[in-house]
């Protein structure tokens, strides 16, 4: 029997109203203020009496509940009150709030499980649960274990209120229970107990995300896009929005109030602003892992909700969740798509789940939100990924367009001058490898079909890559245009914003151009087997001609080549004559076209043990020199690493290894087809009508885009394809009937070079020509196709005819010789190559072959060959050969091609650069002589010092190797030898005994 009853007890005993007011104390239901400080005022200093008190607040929480559920309305308004206790005690007892948190959260869970169809109590239980995660630190979540069992059922009770649905006329109810749900988990997005624990984000996030996307989903877009026009103008109450930026102790915590007399209940809208808050703050207040978690856990709440099939919904949260997240985190939004998107890849048929994370995808990557720390290359990995697997899925599966759109997408956000040329470095590799390998299969056919629907898809990724980037950069330009006409005040420009300017003085690109050497790899596609992927190639290659291939030294160009200087204009037209990247790039176009035109088949079987030397013909193997590439670099290696000094990986030495395969691969097709190409057309020639009218539209744009290049790449085809049709007089009719057709597209390109050359002979004797043909034209008429480029046309066939039908005909189109003297005489393709009338008739009649041409489209290894005499080692004369193989074991032939500076000088006058050899000299950052081997243990870069290092004497420096310094240097007379011959002199018999050998003027 307790005589005395406990001081705290008795504290919170005074708190409450008398007995017979408690029906009274509404709709307040507040405690004596007086006696509620009194106790306030004892917790606050008496820290260890807090846990006596909630233990009894505990305790008399879990009696009311259970004699409320009955309908006992006294115990009710106890209960209102004892909240209304807690909910002070929590606040002025914040410095000690950990000690209170066990008994507040068990008291909320208690109050919610009991009574969560009675709004008010609920409504005053999340006042207590706003106010507990305003001053908590958030460390007891994860370390009490029945806290925080107790803090998650709570937010999944208030989950569940925030989207429920009361079956009754009042909406207004339905709405005041939501927003009491709402309002208690922006609490908890608010506070450190969300984001403190790393373990318990994850389940605390998936029950707050799945009520903010049911009202997302469920609202349109004209009302989202007004409320978050609301959200941005008017943030919300300080301590909401930046109370985690402040001490503890100077936070201040909401209230909720359920209803107001006399005014009417949150509506709809109010209720989707609510819920737009709390979501942004999650966004705003999150890390890249925990964006991350958020992304996993909405992909969940849209599965629960069925939610894919709201396209525009979903785009709207994902553009909005780029927005709102910290700008150094956004890239967690669209990586957590793509690798959603990449999970779904195996199933047999696409899904609306599918479609919309495509969009989704494109969405934030067309968005003007600027993203960093994306990785962009392995998105544009994943994504070729995805479109082989559902090509292998299906040809004509449809998710294909939204694949290749997200892909095109990614040249929106350019943030170094290179990325466009590495993302379609990434692509074009992936075009090679399925090219030439194939996609894996049991079925051949669909095997086929799907190969070369994947190689479409990916030449439209491409095509669209660089028409997006262009497109951005012109939106840009538009903008900064505008807004600097608006500062002055002055007229803005009647020009259509993302339209390229006509301007000849508009502003270059800052992104760099894809190279011609590394679209090189993909004009092969020109004579691939599928019609569909020859006809998209050409629409992507002349793109690619028009917008993206240097026209420096083109037609743009000859007055100021003319005009400018001797030096400067022979410079240019060297670089015409005998090739850059883009010339060689055009010799092989031609040498294609020329293949495409000729070729008796294209059904080439790719062998399937690729080797760098296969066997051309039956005459002896021939050796294929590989030029080098991007992928491998220009030079050799020392010691694994490239020229940069990256150490090598697995993933580099695989992705040389595919990259060698595919290369090896190409090149025995490329020569086998140039093997069945006969030298005079016949009826067994594999092209149609559509090719030739493919061919015509290359060359025709070839010669408009680059008139020198194309007319000196291109004008020995033509002379070499003219000569093909001469058919001998009673031929069968099909080759009759090709050879017309041939001629048709000649005579049509002769009319071109004139126009372009302005050489009007030329124009009027091609149009004489195709005015006399005895019929009408059988090459079908070309669109350059840009929307909906997966569709599929039909490719144009030549006429049957019978086979002992021989017919003869008297057209022969233009003569070439004619036209070649009328062109070689124009004065204008004279002064824009620098050659005169001989020179181009000596430069164009020479023998023109496409194998040829395809060895002149190779870049040469080295300039010294022609140094390269009797008295250089024969291993450096075979070497250019090899340079050009991916063979690492030749890596040990490295070269050294630094400078010669100051320091290489000094170095000789200390007596530590003694060697003959530049490229063998050691390095002076790293020593071989002074240092043991490396540690291949833990510490792979650690090196250990010698102990011989501290009795070695200095070496003096020797008068040779200052001389070969000093001579590098410039300084004396020079005898003109190259880096080449002073690396590996020639060894001589007299040349030490020589009178005649010149001495520089420092020698003594």
């Amino acid at each position: 029997m307790h005589l005395f009853t406990p001081n705290h007890v008795h504290l919170i005993a005074a708190c409450y109203p008398p007995s017979s007011s408690l029906l009274t104390a509404g709709p307040e239901y507040r405690p004596n203020a007086q006696e509620v400080s009194r106790l306030t005022y004892y917790a606050a200093n008496r820290p260890g009496k807090i846990n006596k008190l909630g233990s009894e607040l505990e305790k008399r929480v879990r009696t009311e509940c259970t004699k409320a559920q009955s309908g006992n309305v006294r115990v009710r308004a106890l209960l209102l009150i004892t909240l209304s206790i807690i909910r002070a005690l929590t606040t002025e007892c914040r410095r000690d709030i950990s000690l209170l948190s066990p008994s507040i959260v068990a008291c909320i869970r208690i109050t919610v499980d009991a009574l969560s169809s009675d709004l008010e109590v609920c409504a005053r239980a999340a006042s207590v649960f706003t106010a507990w995660c305003t001053y908590t630190d958030g460390h007891v979540i994860g370390s009490d274990a029945t806290l925080t069992e107790n803090y998650i059922s709570i937010l999944r009770k208030f989950s569940s209120q925030s989207i429920i649905e009361i079956k009754s006329v009042d909406h207004e109810l339905t709405n005041r229970t939501r927003m009491v749900g709402l309002t208690a988990l922006t609490g908890a997005v608010n506070s450190e107990a969300l984001y403190s624990s790393s373990s318990q984000f994850k389940p605390q996030v998936t029950s707050i995300i799945h009520p903010l996307l049911f009202h997302l989903l469920n609202a349109d877009l004209s009302t989202l896009d007004d409320r978050a026009k609301v959200i941005k103008e008017n943030p919300s109450s300080p301590y909401l929005a930046e109370f985690r930026t402040r001490p503890p102790l100077e936070r201040r915590a909401a209230s909720i109030h359920l209803h107001v007399d006399g005014e009417s209940g949150p509506s709809s809208g109010d209720v989707l602003e609510s819920c737009l808050r709390a979501f942004s703050h999650l966004l705003q207040h999150s890390n890249g892992g925990q964006i991350s978690h958020i992304m996993l856990a909405a992909f969940e709440s849209l599965d629960a909700l069925k939610g894919w099939e709201r396209l525009e919904q979903c785009r709207w949260f994902a553009q909005k969740t780029c927005e709102w997240t910290q700008y150094q985190y956004r890239y967690a939004v669209p990586s957590q798509l793509v690798e959603r998107l990449l999970s779904t890849q195996d199933l047999p048929v696409s899904t609306p789940q599918q479609s919309t994370l495509a969009a989704m995808v494109t969405t934030v990557f067309t968005s003007p939100v600027p993203l960093v720390n994306l990785s962009t290359s392995d998105i544009v990995s994943n994504l070729t990924t995805l479109v082989s697997r559902r090509v292998g899925v299906d040809p004509e599966d449809a998710l294909l367009p939204a694949l290749i759109e997200c892909i095109a997408s990614l040249g929106t956000h350019v943030y170094y001058s290179d990325q466009i040329q590495d993302l379609a470095g990434d692509l074009i590799g992936k075009i090679v490898a399925i090219e030439t390998q194939g996609l894996s299969g049991r079925d051949r056919s669909r095997n086929d079909k799907s190969r070369g629907q994947a190689i479409r898809c990916l030449l439209a990724g491409l095509l669209g890559l660089m028409q997006a980037a262009d497109n951005h950069e012109h939106v840009e330009r538009s903008d900064e245009k505008e807004q600097s006409c608006a500062q002055d005040g002055s007229d803005l420009p009647r020009k259509t914003v993302g339209v390229p300017s006509q301007d000849p003085h508009t502003r270059i690109s800052n992104r760099t151009r894809i190279s011609p050497e590394l679209w090189h790899d993909t004009l092969s596609l020109f004579c691939d087997r599928d019609y569909a992927v020859r006809n998209d190639y050409a629409n992507a290659f002349i793109s690619y001609l028009s917008n993206e291939v240097p026209k420096r030294g083109e037609n743009t160009a000859i007055q100021r080549l003319t005009e400018g200087s001797h030096g400067h204009q022979a410079s240019s037209i060297n670089m015409l004559l005998f090739g850059d990247s883009t010339t060689r790039s055009l010799r092989a176009v031609h040498a294609y076209l020329y293949t495409l035109a000729t070729a008796s088949s294209l059904e080439l079987v790719v062998s399937p043990s690729p080797s760098p030397v296969c066997s051309a013909s039956g005459d002896g193997p021939v050796i294929n020199i590989l030029p080098t590439t991007p992928d491998t670099g220009s030079g050799l290696q020392l010691n694994g690493s490239d020229s940069r000094g990256s150490p090598p990986t697995s993933q580099v030495s695989e992705r040389r290894s595919t990259a060698t395969t595919a290369r090896s691969r190409k090149a025995s097709t490329t020569q086998r087809l140039l093997e069945s190409t006969p030298s005079i057309i016949s009826s067994s020639t594999c092209a149609s009508l559509s090719d030739y009218a493919l061919i015509l539209h290359v060359m025709t744009v070839v010669q408009n885009q680059t008139p020198i290049r194309g007319l000196l790449t291109g004008l020995p085809m033509v002379l070499a394809l003219h000569g093909a049709t001469q058919i001998q007089d009673g031929a069968d009719a099909g080759s009759v009937q090709r050879s017309k057709v041939i001629r048709e597209l000649l005579t049509r390109v002769w009319l071109a070079i004139g126009q372009v050359w302005d050489c009007k002979e030329l124009v009027d004797l091609a149009e004489k020509a195709l005015s006399c043909m005895p019929e009408p034209s059988m090459l079908p008429s070309r669109t350059h196709v840009e929307a909906d480029i997966l569709s599929l046309r039909e490719q144009v066939p030549f006429p049957p005819v019978e086979p002992d039908t021989i017919v003869t005909t008297s057209w022969q189109g233009v003569d070439a010789e004619e036209a070649l003297s009328l062109i070689v005489s124009a004065r204008a393709t004279q002064e824009a190559t620098g050659l005169d009338r001989q020179g181009l008739l000596r430069r164009f009649s020479a023998k023109w072959s496409a194998e040829s041409a395809l060895k002149d489209s190779v870049e040469p290894q080295t300039n010294n060959r022609a140094h390269l005499g009797e008295g250089i080692s024969p291993l450096l004369r075979i070497s250019p050969a090899f340079m050009a193989i991916d063979n690492l074991s030749l890596q040990s032939l490295t070269r050294s091609v630094r400078g010669v500076g100051v320091t290489d000088l000094r170095e000789a006058l200390e007596g530590r650069g003694n060697a003959s050899n530049p490229a063998l000299v050691r390095p002076p950052s790293v020593s071989t002589l002074d240092h043991t081997s490396f540690d291949l243990g833990a510490n792979r870069l650690a090196l250990t010092r010698s102990k011989s290092r501290g009795k070695r004497r200095a070496v003096t420096a020797g008068a040779g190797d200052v001389r070969d310094v000093l001579n590098k240097l410039g300084i004396g007379k020079q005898n003109g030898a190259s880096l080449l011959k002073a690396s590996f002199p020639p060894y001589r018999s007299d040349q030490r005994t020589s009178p005649r050998s010149p001495l520089p003027p420092y020698h003594t």
